[in-house]
């Protein structure tokens, strides 16, 4: 692997309304779904400067909507392959609100616990339990340095916990408050759903997991796919915080804890 230089990652879209992220690690480019029209995140890359021609490969994490919906047009458009598990691009096949599928010579199939290189980068999808079929999690390594994205999470399991210690870097989805969800709107039904061992992660249980396990080198905290009604950016980070300062692992007391927005574009630098 070659030196870190140039890592900057780049949220263009993180919850129901659409999930897309982009990691530019020097010159390699990788987006990890495309929940977001192809014509916005076109405008994206043109705001910031970003170019295309960067971009080697789609990861998919799964196959609802709001992760995969350009997936297949953008993909067919720039001839980019796209990477995940052969449930979920099935499950793509399946999905009627794809305008365009993803064509057989761009379908690349991964294997949990596998690990592939995309240039000098090493990539290795986990399983991750939700409602839909093959789910994966990725831990993404360059020379020096490390990120796991981890999103839709209906329980912490041992697959998961084995690859958030190694990361560096975390992105991990936060959807909902406990309170909020107990109070808010939605049936019982639903409520049933978001809590159930294939629905969504708590802010409680998100800061259990970053205070157990989290790698003693973490150096940021992404919060994702928080839910509009039963979450707020202000909580999340608040419930996650006061766990990580009142944890007895001292490392965790100064790490930047940002909620990822729903709308609108963001972009960091790794450090």
């Amino acid at each position: 692997m070659t030196k870190d230089k140039n890592i900057q990652l780049y949220c263009f879209g993180s919850g129901s309304s659409g999930n897309c992220y982009y990691l530019k690690i020097g010159s390699t480019g990788i987006i990890i779904d495309v929940g977001i029209s192809h014509r916005k995140l076109k405008k994206y890359f043109g705001d910031y400067g970003l170019s295309m021609a960067e971009i080697k490969a789609i990861l998919v994490s799964h196959s609802h909507t709001d992760h995969v919906r350009a997936v297949g047009a953008f993909s067919t458009t720039l001839g980019i392959p796209v990477y995940t598990s052969q449930q979920v691009h099935e499950g793509m096949e399946r999905n009627f609100l794809m305008a365009k599928k993803v064509l057989r010579q761009y379908k690349q199939t991964v294997q949990h616990d596998t690990s592939f290189n995309i240039d000098d980068v090493q990539i290795t999808a986990f399983p991750v339990p939700h409602d839909s079929n093959g789910n994966n999690g990725y831990l993404i390594r360059w020379a020096e340095g490390s990120l796991c994205f981890l999103t839709d999470v209906g329980a912490v399991t041992p697959e998961i916990i084995n690859y958030v210690t190694q990361a560096e870097h975390l992105i991990v989805e936060a959807n909902y408050d406990d309170t909020m969800l107990e109070n808010g709107p939605y049936s019982e039904f639903l409520k049933r759903r978001i809590r159930s061992g294939s629905g969504h992660l708590c802010n409680t249980l998100t800061a259990q997991l970053i205070t157990l396990y989290a790698s003693p080198n973490i150096k940021n905290i992404w919060l994702c796919h928080l839910s509009q009604e039963n979450n707020t950016p202000e909580v999340a980070v608040e419930t996650i915080t006061t766990k990580c300062l009142q944890s007895d692992r001292c490392e965790l007391h100064n790490v930047p804890i940002v909620a990822l927005k729903r709308t609108t574009p963001q972009s960091f630098d790794l450090k």
